[in-house]
């Protein structure tokens, strides 16, 4: 996914915005989510035959630049291990629990022990020690097949609702069983505010999309840093 294709990918989003309340153009808005999604994803994911965001970072990346801890790029001093999970995380509770009243790929699929990680939040308002710890530890491939796991549930979900549903506020329910199952770290509620303030649209516009695209080019200018000849 070359410059040229990030500036298409922008545009097409600011499409989408305008698309995604709109109910007679709910088809519309469907499709043109999963070619944007699918491009934040491995290649294997949809049958498009492009190279994805998620490709151009994970080709070649050396695992010590997977892992390093801290970095000093623009926006950010986390690692690739940590931004990975960080979406992978945010995706996984927003879609299969905010929009789909589903358990989280996490919790249903032993996760936990594949990844070789403690944490079972977000992500967000870690220590540096804990950055450091999921760092150093956090198994790769599982990683990466998890990832792979709740791209693919994003997908199937989405491309099954109903036109309105998107108009529809978040559930609180839905808000307090994430709450209840420790998706935020303590003192990060305002996360679950801020998911609460949302319509499922809305859902679709930042974490599954926009948010992932924010946090593959943090992790691109990381390996780009880290892998720089001299």
């Amino acid at each position: 996914m070359n410059l040229e294709q990030r500036k298409r990918w922008n545009e097409n989003h600011k499409q989408l915005t305008g698309l995604i309340f709109a109910v007679d153009k709910h088809a519309q808005a469907i499709e043109l989510f999963l070619n944007q999604h699918a491009l934040l994803h491995s290649s294997p994911m949809s049958p498009s035959g492009v190279t994805t965001l998620e490709d151009h970072l994970l080709d070649q990346m050396a695992e010590h630049v997977f892992r390093t801890y801290p970095v000093k790029v623009p926006g950010t001093k986390n690692s690739i291990a940590w931004h990975l999970w960080h979406i992978t995380r945010i995706e996984d509770m927003t879609m299969n629990v905010l929009l789909n009243d589903e358990n989280q790929i996490f919790e249903i699929g032993d996760w936990k022990d594949k990844l070789q990680v403690n944490y079972i939040h977000t992500g967000n308002g870690m220590t540096e020690e804990e950055v450091a710890d999921l760092s150093l530890n956090i198994n790769y491939s599982a990683l990466l097949a998890y990832r792979f796991e709740v791209g693919r549930r994003t997908r199937e979900i989405v491309a099954s609702m109903l036109p309105g549903q998107f108009n529809q506020k978040v559930d609180p329910t839905r808000i307090k069983k994430l709450g209840d199952h420790g998706a935020v770290k303590q003192g990060e509620s305002w996360l679950l505010d801020y998911w609460g303030s949302k319509r499922l649209g809305g859902l679709i516009l930042m974490p599954a999309t926009r948010h992932l695209f924010l946090h593959l080019n943090k992790a691109l200018r990381i390996k780009e840093k880290l892998q720089k000849k001299p």
